[in-house]
C-alpha cells in the first residue's frame, strides 16, 4: 500500500528548514533536505512552497519578524521621544546580539541567506525607517528635534548605526569599544538630530 503522509503546516517546514540550517549550513537549505529531514516526500514540501528560494525566503522571513515586535511597541509608546529612541536602538542592538550569541549556526546561516533574500530585506529595511521615523515625528511635534523630513532622517539613523545592528558587522560585536563606539556614534546623531538648547549670547 502506497504510505499516507500526515499533511504538513507551514510551521513544521520552517521549523524542520531551520533545524537543516543549523547542522549543514545554507548550501543545505533545500526542498529535498528539508523533506528528508521530516521524513516525508518532497512533493509534500511543494505543496508549502514552490522551490528552494521560496523555503529560504519563509525562514528569512520568520527571523525578521521576530525582531519586530518590541520594535513597534516602541515606536507606538508615549513619552520623550530622544528616549525612545534610544530605547528602539538599544533595543534592536540586543536582539540581534542575543540572537547571534545563542544561535550561532543558525544566525551564520540566516546572515547568508538574508543577502539573497533582497525583497525580503528591503521590506524589514523599510518597515525599521517607517518605525524610527514615527518616533521622530513626534520628537519635532513636541519641539526636541529639528524639522526635517522624518523618512529621510529615520534612513539616515538607521544607516549611521548599521555596524552595531546590521548582520554582516556581527563579528565585529564583541570588540572591547563596541559599546562606547556606539554612544560616540548616538552622541553625534543626537547632536543632528536634537534643537539646541543653548542660551542666547548676552549683549
Amino acid at each position: 500500500m502506497p504510505r499516507v503522509e500526515t499533511p504538513l503546516t507551514r510551521d513544521q517546514i520552517i521549523t524542520a528548514a531551520e533545524n537543516v540550517l543549523r547542522r549543514f549550513g545554507p548550501a543545505k537549505a533545500t526542498v529535498v533536505d528539508v523533506a528528508r529531514a521530516l521524513g516525508v516526500s518532497h512533493a509534500a514540501v511543494y505543496r508549502h512552497v514552490a522551490n528552494k528560494a521560496a523555503l529560504r525566503d519563509l525562514v528569512v522571513g520568520k527571523w525578521m519578524e521576530q525582531t519586530m515586535p518590541p520594535l513597534r511597541a516602541i515606536a507606538a509608546q508615549s513619552g520623550p521621544a530622544a528616549k525612545r529612541l534610544r530605547k528602539f536602538f538599544d533595543t534592536l542592538i540586543a536582539i540581534k546580539r542575543r540572537r547571534a550569541a545563542e544561535d550561532p549556526e543558525f544566525f551564520s546561516a540566516y546572515r547568508a541567506l538574508a543577502a539573497g533574500a533582497s525583497a525580503l530585506t528591503a521590506d524589514h529595511v523599510d518597515e525599521l525607517v517607517e518605525l524610527v521615523a514615527a518616533i521622530i515625528r513626534s520628537g519635532v511635534k513636541e519641539g526636541t528635534f529639528r524639522k526635517a523630513d522624518p523618512m529621510r532622517t529615520g534612513r539616515a539613523v538607521l544607516l549611521a548605526s548599521l555596524r552595531f545592528h546590521h548582520p554582516v558587522h556581527a563579528d565585529e560585536w564583541n570588540a572591547p569599544t563596541i559599546d562606547e563606539d556606539f554612544d560616540a556614534v548616538w552622541g553625534l546623531l543626537m547632536q543632528g538630530l536634537c534643537v539646541s538648547k543653548s542660551k542666547p549670547a548676552q549683549s
